[in-house]
């Protein structure tokens, strides 16, 4: 019986079927194993998508609605996204965020009524009752992991929407010009220059194809730093979408447009053919039938100061006709909405102090003679904008245009940065974190 059994021991044959049980064993363990990463890894990806949209969405809905309205919103495209039936509750109302986001420090503060940010929290745990299922784990006795995700949105402003000129259509610029650091020309078709124009460093000049630049013979040579001011890009025109909003809402007390320096809501009637500072009282609202195709508006004494005119007439403003702290909607729809034959004064000349700002809207488009200037001040159109602007007479002016931007020569473009608190604006939105 030892030698047969000896025997038995000493035989190599049949070790291929052992090798093959225990790289069996191996192949099940490595794909158990590569599954519960991989499921991980989905999963993982999966809730930070679901969170991305879902917080997008939050400070989206935010900007024009409540806080429960938003998070209403943000609660719907998670279910939407990762239904609860199979992921269970990933959001709730408490891990959607309202507050503020300091870039210098990188850090969110939570403030109920902010409009500014956003942070949203998603999780998958034991907690929550939806924690991931692992597979093979589960023989080491990890039975499930425990997953979050975080995402922090905030509210922004591109620097081409708080100074410079905007269009969809092309913006035309001619000759001996100057634009100084922070200055912006945008076009989302394409940007057209003459020669003798100063860029100095800090200025954008951009389109979504630089190779659409119309220049002259002479090109860059002639353009002092234009070509380092160039970038390439397009834009969602936001505000341009919320000109309907403007006019139809400004004129109603409460309405988010109207100015703090509006302190009588009550809708006064004008119906004179020209009105001026006298017709005016401080810190108003009016509505001006004009009683005619169009009507004008002068100021003769004084500047015309803290009101608010909302009309339908083709307004023309008399020479050297100067606005301080004013806004005019207009829902005239003619070309020359508004019109200036001679020195119009938007805005006070104040070195960029707060207030004194001036904000023209209208459906239609505005022509400006010449000796435009602008102080602080922005000017929002459905249709063209041609001007000719006074020498030195920009600091701080916001133009933009679902048309063109036409604008003639010898002006100069300073970069304000401040004392542009009342313009309209529609935020833009990126995710910090």
């Amino acid at each position: 019986m030892t030698r047969p059994f000896s025997k038995f021991l000493s035989r190599q044959d049949g070790s291929a079927s052992v090798w093959s049980l225990m790289m069996i064993g191996t192949f099940l363990y490595v794909g158990g194993y590569a599954i519960d990463v991989s499921n991980l890894s989905t999963e993982s990806i999966r809730l930070q998508a679901a969170v991305d949209s879902a917080a997008h969405a939050a400070l989206v809905e935010r900007e024009l609605n409540s806080s429960e309205t938003a998070k209403t919103k943000a609660l719907a495209l998670a279910e939407f996204n990762l239904p609860a039936d199979m992921f269970g509750d990933i959001l709730t109302n408490e891990s959607i965020v309202f507050g503020n986001w300091d870039p210098d420090t990188r850090t969110f503060t939570a403030d109920p009524d902010s409009k500014n940010a956003v942070r949203a929290t998603v999780f998958r745990n034991e907690a929550n009752g939806n924690a991931l299922s692992t597979f093979l784990w589960q023989v080491a006795g990890v039975e499930s992991f425990n997953l979050a995700a975080q995402s922090t949105y905030e509210t922004y402003i591109p620097t081409c929407f708080r100074e410079g000129f905007v269009a969809t259509a092309p913006v035309d610029i001619q000759s001996n010009n100057s634009y100084f650091n922070g200055f912006c020309i945008h076009s989302n078709a394409y940007v057209s220059l003459n020669t003798n124009n100063f860029f100095e460093s800090g200025t954008v000049v951009s389109m979504p194809d630089l190779s659409l630049l119309e220049l002259p013979n002479s090109g860059f040579a002639t353009n002092t730093g234009l070509e380092s001011s160039l970038r390439e890009g397009s834009y969602n025109i936001r505000i341009i979408q919320r000109i309907d909003n403007i006019v139809a809402e400004i004129d109603d007390a409460g309405s988010e447009y109207l100015p703090d320096y509006i302190t009588d809501t009550t809708n006064r009637s004008l119906s004179d053919r020209s009105i001026d500072e006298d017709d005016l009282v401080p810190g108003s609202l009016y509505n001006w039938d004009c009683r005619g195709n169009g009507g004008t508006i002068s100021s003769d004494n004084a500047p015309i100061e803290r009101v608010v005119i909302v009309t339908a007439c083709k307004v023309t403003f008399g020479a050297n006709t100067t606005l301080e702290d004013v806004v005019i909607v207009n829902s005239n729809t003619s070309a020359d909405s508004f019109k200036a034959p001679s020195g119009l004064n938007l805005g006070a000349d104040d070195d960029c102090a707060e207030g004194g700002g001036v904000q023209l809207v209208t459906l239609g488009g505005m022509n400006f003679a010449s000796n435009l200037a602008m102080f602080g001040s922005q000017l929002l159109a459905i249709g063209d904008i041609e001007f000719s602007a006074r020498a030195d007479g920009f600091e701080g002016a916001a133009i933009v245009s679902n048309g063109t931007i036409s604008g003639t020569s010898n002006m100069s473009m300073a970069f304000c940065g401040t004392g542009m608190e009342n313009n309209f604006v529609a935020e833009y939105f990126r995710l910090v974190e």
